[in-house]
């Protein structure tokens, strides 16, 4: 599955994206008037081979929850039963996820993909067909790989097959939700201590120092950030993960939900679909995503800068542009959820709006 994804994924398709340009030169508004939001509509007209391209509705969203064995090193404060607390909050839909997503119409997908403790209650069935997106019921996937990684600062936190099955994971779900008719993608996360790995992964991938990879998660105090430091330059020196080894790097030093996160970001690039990237957890997956398929970028839509540094860090590294910046960091997929309007907006115009010529308005 992975490698038939991979093949499947092409870059952004010029013809479309040279008519959407031209045909932002005869829309009523000063050409360049709408700035990011022309060069954004631009690019998904290329994803989709159309012009104008498929206005991105109903959106989903794909919260990928998971547990770290590099919890044991007291990188966060946080115990490690919150997470499996708040699928049962996500699925009540009490998060602020679950505010953000009814404010937008879009629907709420929380996979288990290696959460370490029992979860507070049995959650409810999977949907199937159209129900998938029913934005009124979060639905709930059972996919667990293992119950946590194992610790990254003292061995591999996944074997290979394990990260492959993360990955494949995240592919499968976004197929679910395409077929399902989804028109973007939008990615969540759930996991205590998840903050580490991304920076790990971040700086493995970039090359980066772990202090300028590394933030402070949840708010750590000095004592505890420079121990995660540590950590993370620690980890990269164990297990010196190869870039070229996208996998490799994925199971050295990735977590459950960060390698399925890759693989929703690789399923919907194989299907032209936009997928619309959270915070500092979604783009150190999504580096992740762009070392297997560079041109699985073109689908990606930077949706908020995290205040994380290694979020900034890997934006630049995947040479994306976020389109707000509120001092967010909370995750779930928040962010992406806040941002969602503009990416709407962005194709809106394209069909929406009148040329010169049929609304009879005279050029410059």
């Amino acid at each position: 599955m992975l490698e038939t994804t991979i093949a499947a994924i092409r870059p952004l398709d010029e013809s479309a994206m040279t008519d959407a340009r031209e045909l932002h030169g005869r829309l009523t508004k000063p050409a360049g008037s709408l700035g990011a939001l022309e060069d954004l509509s631009v690019r998904l007209a290329g994803l989709a081979a159309a012009c104008p391209p498929p206005v991105p509705e109903p959106a989903a969203v794909a919260i990928f929850a998971g547990d770290h064995g590099v919890h044991a090193q007291g990188v966060t404060p946080w115990p490690q039963e919150v997470t499996g607390q708040m699928i049962g909050n996500f699925l009540a839909g009490g998060a602020v996820v679950n505010a953000f997503a009814r404010q937008a119409g879009a629907s709420v997908t929380v996979v288990d993909v290696g959460v370490a403790t029992p979860l507070p209650a049995q959650p409810a069935a999977e949907a199937s067909g159209p129900a998938i997106l029913d934005p009124s019921v979060p639905r709930f996937v059972s996919a667990t790989v293992r119950r946590g990684t194992r610790d990254l600062a003292v061995t591999a936190a996944l074997t290979r097959d394990e990260a492959r099955a993360a990955v494949q994971t995240g592919i499968r779900i976004a197929d679910e939700l395409i077929d399902a008719g989804a028109g973007i993608l939008l990615t969540g996360d759930m996991g205590i201590g998840n903050t580490t790995p991304a920076a790990t992964l971040i700086a493995a991938f970039t090359g980066a120092d772990p202090l300028d990879a590394t933030g402070r998660g949840t708010g750590v105090d000095d004592p505890t950030y420079a121990r995660k430091v540590a950590v993370v330059r620690a980890a990269l020196a164990r297990h010196a993960p190869d870039p070229a080894d996208p996998l490799g790097v994925l199971a050295a030093v990735g977590g459950l939900e960060h390698a399925a996160l890759a693989g929703l970001i690789l399923g919907a690039a194989a299907r032209r679909t936009p997928v619309l990237l959270d915070g500092v957890i979604a783009v150190s997956a999504a580096v992740s995503a762009a070392a297997f398929a560079p041109d699985a970028v073109g689908a990606m839509v930077a949706g908020h800068r995290s205040t994380e540094p290694g979020a900034t860090v890997a934006l630049r590294h995947l040479g994306l542009d976020p389109l707000i910046d509120l001092g967010l960091r909370l995750g779930e997929g928040t962010g992406a959820l806040l941002a969602l309007p503009v990416v709407t907006g962005a194709v809106r115009v394209l069909h929406e709006v009148a040329t010169f010529d049929s609304a009879g308005v005279a050029e410059k």
